[in-house]
Parts: structure tokens; sequence; C-alpha cells
């Protein structure tokens, strides 16, 4: 299997920062061209910092990172520091990760990504959004040349069997730029979406997190401390045996495609009634003559899951 090249978009959150790693820790499989950040967990100058700190904190320091857009196309901004603490990446007991030495480059996400999708061999990179999906949607908007280039978009968001996590309808990501959205799902790019109907079935349990302390160096201690924090909001909200481990699905299926089953459905987004704003409306039995737009994950090997994510963690220092 060769790598491929992706450019990941997020907002890190916890969850976000255990895909930057697994990234990092999987370079046989996955050529990471560059970080671009956006607004979502928390505001855009905390996401764009913390993705520098796990980069430092991996030792990666020449990963290129950019900071993007720091609001929705339409909608004010909603952040979940109740799930990720002020930082967006709290540690229990009010600690944060070192401030970073490495510092952002100049040019802007949006700009970046275009950039780099015209330069690159059409259908040669991969997007990998596990945030709100403003960056990409800018993109396409700004240039809508390179939609053809991209190879495909795998992407952290939505529910196509689940209720929603931020509404009773929606998932978080999608719900805080729901016309972003549409505009990806709209495109014809081929999509691939690691929504809450798998990521709720891949738990950060107590077990889990310390067999991630005992596996390997700094970096998998420093997740498990990541876990502790992170965890507690699920524990309590959904009384699961854990915390759903969302971003990271995104990357565990760029490396073994076979954790996951798909089922390649219509998935529109909702951007106009109030009480469904931001739903990833699946036509999962088709029961409409729309055409399937979407390869949506609906079951997860979760223990080949987290055996992969502490092999490939153990790789760091």
């Amino acid at each position: 299997m060769s790598e491929r090249k992706i450019i990941l978009d997020c907002d890190p959150g916890h969850d976000d920062a255990v895909a930057i790693l697994l990234v990092l820790a999987s370079p046989e499989e996955i050529d990471l061209l560059g970080i671009t950040c956006v607004a979502g967990n928390v505001p855009l100058d905390l996401t764009r910092k913390n993705a520098l700190k796990v980069c430092e904190l991996a030792g990666h320091t020449d990963v290129a990172v950019y900071s993007g857009c720091e609001r929705p196309l339409v909608r004010v901004l909603n952040t979940a520091e109740n799930v990720h603490g002020q930082s967006g990446l709290d540690l229990p007991g009010g600690g944060v990760l070192p401030e970073p030495s490495m510092t952002l480059r100049f040019q802007h996400a949006v700009d970046y990504i275009i950039e780099t999708l015209i330069a690159e061999d059409s259908g040669s990179i991969t997007l990998c959004p596990t945030g709100p999906l403003t960056n990409i949607a800018v993109a396409m908007i700004r240039a809508p040349e390179i939609v053809p280039r991209i190879r495909e978009i795998v992407l952290m968001g939505g529910a196509a069997i689940n209720p929603g996590n931020v509404t009773p309808a929606a998932e978080f990501n999608i719900y805080v730029d729901p016309h972003a959205a549409h505009v990806v799902f709209a495109s014809g790019v081929p999509l691939v979406m690691m929504g809450l109907d798998v990521t709720h079935q891949v738990l950060v349990t107590a077990e889990r997190i310390d067999a991630l302390r005992t596996a390997g160096g700094q970096v998998s201690a420093a997740v498990a401390d990541l876990m502790m924090f992170y965890c507690r909001f699920d524990l309590d909200k959904y009384r699961m045996e854990g915390g759903p481990l969302h971003d990271p699905c995104v990357i565990a299926y760029l490396i073994d495609s076979t954790l996951f089953d798909l089922k390649h459905v219509n998935v529109e987004i909702e951007t106009n009634a109030d009480l469904t704003l931001g739903q990833t409306v699946a036509d999962w039995w088709k029961v409409t003559d729309r055409v399937p737009n979407c390869h949506v994950a609906y079951q997860a090997d979760d223990a080949r899951f987290f055996e992969l994510l502490n092999n490939r963690l153990a790789r760091l220092p």
C-alpha cells in the first residue's frame, strides 16, 4: 500500500490531537503535506496553537501548520469548552501542554489548500477535515477548479443513524458550520463520513487509558492524561463506558479501511430548519431517487482500532 498524501484540517481539541499524533506515527501509509486549522472546538487562536503544541509533543517541529477561518460562513461560532476545557486541550488538575516554540506558516490555510491542490498531481491529495468544514468550503468557493483535483475527502462529522450530540439531530462539526458542510457534500468529490455511528463505538475506557499509559513513552502517557480529562464529559453526559474517540477514526480508516464497514448512500445537509439545523440526512434505505454521494461508516472494530492506536503512538518519543 502506497502512502497517501493528505492535508489534515482540524480544530484541536483532544480527539484532533490524537488524530495528529496518529498521522505523525504512520509515515508508511500517510504523507502529511500540512495541517490547516479552523475555529471549532475552541476559537481559532487556540486551535492553531494547540496544533503546534501537539506537533512539538511528538518531536515533529518541521510540520507546516497554517491558520484558517475564524468563524463559520454564515452563523456565529459555537465552541465546546465544556468538553475540551478553556485551552481546548486541558489536562486533569487544571494543567495544559507547554507553550509551543514552533511558529505558524505565514500563508492563510485556504490559500495553502488551493495552491497545494493546484501544484500537486490531480487526484493525488486527500483532504481530512476533523472539525467544521469552513476552510474546505471557502477553498471550493474561491477556487472551484480545485474540486475535481481532490482525490477524496475523509471527514469526521455527522450521524446517519445515531442522534446528534450537540442538538437532538446534529453532530457538532456539521452544526457549527452547516452551510460549509452543504458546499462540501454537494461538491461531487468522493466523500467518506466517519460520524457518530462509528465514533460512539470507539470508546476510551479506563482500561484503555491504562493500556495507553503503559504502551509507550511520553507521548502515550500525555495522551492518557488528555483522555482522562476529555472522557469525563461523555462519561457524565452519555453514561457510556468511555469517551468516543471521534477524529482518529479518519486516520485509522486511511491506515486500515477494514476496521470499518461503510454504506454508499445519499447524504444532504439541513441548512434551513431550526429543529434539525446541521442534520446529515442520510437516505439509508434508498427511499428517494437521490444519487449516493457519500460512503458512510456504520460499524467499527473497536478492539483492532485501539490495538492500532496503541502500537502507533508507542512509536513516538
